[in-house]
């Protein structure tokens, strides 16, 4: 018997799977929700959030992870003291991993949250075969690990991915650093001491140190669809798609390494190949694509330049832009453009058209090996070498998945 529970829990994920990824939830709370979505259903799901804190044993290391944080404050003298009260040590993620696993029984409150909502979402589709239980816990551990690394880079100053790009906006030498995480604890304290959730601490200490470090790139222009890109995405319920050979053009962003520069180039450049194709029928769509990048901390956002360029000099109607603010390699160019595909009801099963550069065309046509080092997974399925300039892609679900070493663009 428990053998064929086993293989119906593991055939529902795989059909769950199979299907087109569901719109996130909506958050008030937007760097939180890309970055941590399970915590964030976890604090949602009015029936789990009450299981989650009338378990005795998460109460009492929610209590411990208080305390922590509490004598971080009189103990702590160095900087590194005040980061280690608050991430998750690796003893608690497994306790929490085995906690979840004995709380996820068949027709719990927290398997149904698995199935109708996690899986749904595809946000950890990198687990796809697991059971309910199983895909649980991964997805608590992605959120853990995330909410270390964070607090990694942007409190103890531990070197990103990108470093020119990403690093801390502090000198953690410096001696009046440690002052500062001082006074990050001693707030933190006061805001999450009635706190009954096991994560809360930990998670709001993440949380806390991107907003220190001005880095709340993942809300920006959030939410979009209501907002930059409810024109377009009005104008998506009535595209008559068979009138166009792509669904959408897809930009990737150049930056300009000027501070005093908002739109490079390249960027121009790119813009009017993609107006060319947009005015030719090839797609109802143009969406330039590229968050506030270089140089390092930069005002500009590229994608939102890029709009400007192509309302204000090529005449290109804004109902026909989808700005995607957000992404910060030509990696998540490519899946930042998918999950909008997805998200605003584009065929995804349609081929679309990413227009670039000759240069950038030819890393794209040879990046899948750098999407599964950076992402683990390859978030497009590339078609047609159309031209020096241009590329056919086609949308995979897979791309829904966070990354949890990306907070800036999860």
């Amino acid at each position: 018997m428990k053998k064929i529970l086993l293989l119906l829990c593991l055939g529902f994920c795989r059909l769950a799977f199979a299907q087109a990824p569901t719109q996130f939830i909506s958050s008030p709370n937007w760097v939180q929700a890309k970055n941590y979505y399970l915590l964030t259903l976890f604090e949602q799901d009015k029936v789990v959030n009450q299981l989650l804190k009338n378990d005795s044993e998460l109460s009492r290391l929610t209590e411990r992870k208080r305390e922590d944080l509490n004598n971080s404050v009189t103990e702590c003298k160095d900087a590194a003291c005040f980061t280690d009260r608050v991430k998750f040590t690796p003893d608690e993620i497994k306790q929490i991993s085995a906690k979840l696993t004995t709380l996820c029984k068949p027709g719990s409150s927290l398997e149904l949250l698995v199935k109708n909502k996690l899986i749904p979402s595809y946000t950890y589709s990198l687990y796809k075969t697991t059971n309910p239980a199983e895909l649980l816990v991964k997805a608590w551990e992605q959120d853990a690990a995330g909410i270390n690394y964070t607090i990694e880079v942007y409190g103890e100053g531990k070197k990103p991915n990108y470093p020119l790009i990403d690093s801390i906006s502090f000198n953690t030498k410096a001696r009046r650093y440690a002052k500062l995480l001082y006074d990050v604890n001693a707030t933190l304290a006061g805001e999450v001491k009635t706190t009954r959730l096991f994560f809360e601490p930990a998670m709001q200490a993440a949380l806390l140190y991107l907003q220190i470090n001005e880095r709340q790139d993942p809300a920006n222009y959030e939410p979009m669809g209501q907002t930059v890109n409810k024109p377009a995405v009005d104008q998506v319920k009535i595209t008559d798609w068979k009138k166009y050979p792509y669904t959408v053009i897809l930009i990737p962003g150049a930056g300009p390494d000027e501070p005093s520069v908002a739109l490079s180039a390249e960027g121009m450049l790119r813009c009017r190949l993609a107006a060319q194709e947009y005015r030719d029928g090839k797609a109802p769509f143009i969406m330039p694509s590229g968050g506030k990048v270089h140089p390092y901390k930069t005002k500009y956002c590229e994608a939102e330049e890029m709009k400007t360029y192509l309302i204000k000099v090529l005449h290109i109607p804004d109902r026909a832009i989808i700005l995607e603010p957000h992404a910060r390699h030509t990696t998540t160019n490519m899946r930042n453009g998918v999950r909008l595909i997805y998200r605003y009801g584009i065929p995804a099963t349609r081929p679309a058209l990413v227009i670039t550069d000759k240069s950038q065309t030819n890393g794209i046509l040879m990046m899948a090996a750098r999407c599964e080092k950076e992402l683990k997974y390859v978030p497009y399925k590339l078609g047609k070498h159309v031209s020096e300039t241009e590329v056919e892609f086609f949308a995979v679900p897979d791309a829904m998945q966070i990354n949890p070493y990306e907070p800036l663009d999860p």
